[in-house]
């Protein structure tokens, strides 16, 4: 069977897969990680003995399926069901009724996935919603890390001004670590990220708030729910999905609680102890962040981790700290071969360029350490800045100016014709006859 290369969300169900399987986690619990039914993962999981790491890769890939319903008749069925009067049909119905009345033959289930995708419709849990915001712990360390920044005056004033806390706490555990940085920053938070994921894997999920660093704020007009449809992603949330980390945002600063109540501890231990220890600078915080304040919290507060999953994930070959946790943009190719970027111009080498480049999308990365890249098609090529495209010299004026007689079709000879008085008519006559 010839290799077929996995998305990253197929090597996560993989690692999900093969923790069901080795009783890490519940067979309840990978379905709820992957988006499916607990049936579907047993399936899964006897395949896996047959196919082993394969089961996760779709046997259709690549293949355009033989029951796939035109486009048009999609968008025509969609198109009713946004009509006010079909506004609290269910699927059921409105497969039955899109059939009877307009001829579109298409299946409730077809159909429900349909009305979920557009936001018609929304599944039914068969669980009772909580009513309590108080939220139970979760029950594995890095399912879900609590990330917030917190301003204070960290050194009361001494030497170099110390304003930003970022924070990252396990919800599990209360395992916590973090940074002072210059500013709360996409670049300073994708810095305290990097070193998150490097020490401990990736974490599940992450839960911050709804800041503009996290989420795009909404256009005059649009609504929350259109907003979200859009799929428009900040610097740091295209990153976390690059690196398969989910996001979930909170509500109110109670949903924080854990991460807020330590940064409460923060603002009376950490000030403490910066200023028993003489710190001046924000360097120096950070020096003692580290080899005194978090290990004595994580000793003193935080859970052990002997008895409790690690559900952080290692990085795989595929991905690339340096290339997610950088300043992305799309630009498209030029007709020589060059790109701008940050109102500069770079040139392609000449051993990377390929047939077919012209006018198409390339990748840049700008990345934490000033370096920029710029991959086209998953492979890097070499840039070197050539500097701004020479302006065009001015027109030159001609030797010799014909002076235009007509003014440009506005001649003056009419200028006042009627207001000037005429001669009188015997006058006229006279001067005709002779």
């Amino acid at each position: 069977m010839e290799r077929i290369a996995m998305t990253q969300e197929e090597r996560d169900w993989l690692e999900w897969l093969k923790r069901a399987r080795d009783g890490l986690i519940t067979q309840r619990k990978a379905a709820e990680k992957m988006g499916v039914t607990d049936r579907w993962v047993r399936v899964m999981l006897g395949r896996m003995a047959e196919v082993g790491d394969a089961v996760v890769v779709h046997g259709l890939r690549g293949r355009p399926s033989n029951r796939r319903i035109d486009t048009t008749v999609k968008d025509k069925a969609m198109k009713i069901l946004r009509d006010p009067d079909w506004h609290d049909f269910g699927p059921t119905f409105a497969s039955e009724q899109l059939a009877k009345r307009h001829g579109i033959q298409v299946s409730k289930e077809t159909l429900r996935n349909w009305m979920i995708s557009d936001g018609q419709w929304k599944t039914h849990s068969s669980k009772a919603k909580e009513v309590h915001v108080w939220r139970e712990r979760r029950h594995g360390y890095g399912e879900l890390v609590q990330w917030d920044t917190s301003t204070h005056d960290w050194l009361e004033g001494r030497g170099e001004p110390v304003w930003y806390l970022i924070r990252m706490i396990d919800d599990a555990t209360s395992r916590s670590q973090g940074s002072f940085v210059e500013g709360d920053t996409t670049r300073a938070n994708m810095a305290v990220l990097w070193r998150y994921v490097e020490e401990n894997g990736r974490m599940v999920d992450t839960y911050t708030d709804r800041a503009g660093l996290f989420v795009t704020p909404r256009r005059n007009g649009e609504s929350e729910e259109d907003r979200r449809n859009s799929d428009q992603l900040t610097q740091l949330g295209r990153a976390m999905r690059e690196l398969g980390i989910g996001w979930i945002p909170a509500y109110s600063p109670q949903a924080k609680g854990r991460v807020e109540r330590g940064f409460e501890t923060d603002q009376d231990r950490l000030v403490k102890g910066l200023r028993l220890a003489k710190v001046k600078t924000r360097k120096g915080a950070n020096e003692f962040l580290d080899a005194e304040y978090w290990p004595e919290w994580n000793s003193r507060f935080a859970r052990s981790l002997d008895e409790i999953p690690n559900l952080h994930r290692p990085l795989t070959p595929q991905l690339s700290l340096a290339a997610s946790l950088s300043h992305v943009e799309q630009r498209v190719i030029n007709q020589d071969f060059t790109i701008s970027f940050g109102g500069r111009f770079y040139q392609i080498a000449r051993a990377d360029i390929k047939a077919g480049m012209r006018r198409q999308p390339i990748r840049v990365e700008l990345r934490l350490d000033g370096e920029l890249k710029a991959r086209y098609r998953d492979q890097y090529v070499e840039i070197t800045e050539c500097g701004k495209r020479p302006e065009p010299p001015p027109k030159a004026s001609p030797a010799h100016v014909r002076k235009d007689h007509n003014a440009g079709g506005k001649s003056q000879w009419m200028q006042g014709f009627f207001e000037r008085p005429a001669p009188e008519l015997w006058k006229l006559v006279r001067d005709s006859s002779k």
